[in-house]
């Protein structure tokens, strides 16, 4: 089967104006990606590289977020502490160390209900994609902690990943009394939104740093 009988002008629009990849217009037209590629090879069309194929099928990916406009004074100020908290306490996006998910961790229990407010008021995260890793000490009892968090975060116990338990530690040294959390939303455009938001402060109060 050939598609070389189509308009030359159908592929160039879903390849190039609807960004559909080889893959995605071959179902359509019930042939293979390599039927796609050798026919826009024949056409001198230019195919893209992986690097700028991996980024459209990034870019096309759907948000798992919905981030609230028009804000009130209260959800503008939440908006902010949010942001702030996780320049403070977040994980920042990474090629070094391929880190691309929304990551805070903190002992504190109120920052963290200010954190998940900001992710779920502000954000609106798909709540199933929250998880959560504990991080205690060996003689803490991991399921009294895990069931402390649950509650307070509103997460369940099956969103609560392996957690760290350290064996190595000073019994008289200070100890977190609920461990620590990690509250982790996997989700890189999100993780992109939130480095945006805080280039944009730092673009607004000119701090500069090279």
């Amino acid at each position: 089967m050939n598609i070389k009988p189509l308009p030359l002008v159908i592929i160039k629009d879903l390849y190039y104006k609807d960004s559909l990849s080889s893959v995605e217009i071959g179902k359509k037209f019930n042939v293979s990606p390599w039927v796609v590629i050798r026919f826009m090879k024949r056409n001198n069309l230019l195919l893209r590289t992986r690097v700028e194929s991996n980024a459209n099928a990034f870019n096309r990916r759907p948000l798992t977020f919905s981030i609230k406009k028009n804000l009130s004074l209260k959800e503008r100020e939440l908006k902010i502490a949010g942001v702030l908290l996780y320049w403070a306490e977040g994980g920042k996006p990474s090629w070094h160390t391929r880190n691309w998910t929304v990551d805070l961790a903190n002992s504190d229990p109120k920052m963290i209900m200010l954190f998940l407010r900001f992710l779920r008021e502000i954000c609106r995260v798909d709540e199933k994609k929250l998880s959560v890793q504990l991080y205690c000490h060996a003689d803490q009892n991991v399921e009294v902690l895990k069931k402390y968090w649950s509650i307070l975060t509103k997460i369940p116990f099956k969103k609560f990943i392996k957690p760290y338990v350290r064996q190595d530690f000073n019994p008289n040294g200070r100890k977190m009394a609920h461990g620590l959390v990690h509250i982790r939303y996997c989700d890189k455009k999100l993780l992109m939104q939130i480095d945006a938001w805080i280039k944009d402060y730092c673009k607004k109060f000119k701090i500069m740093v090279e």
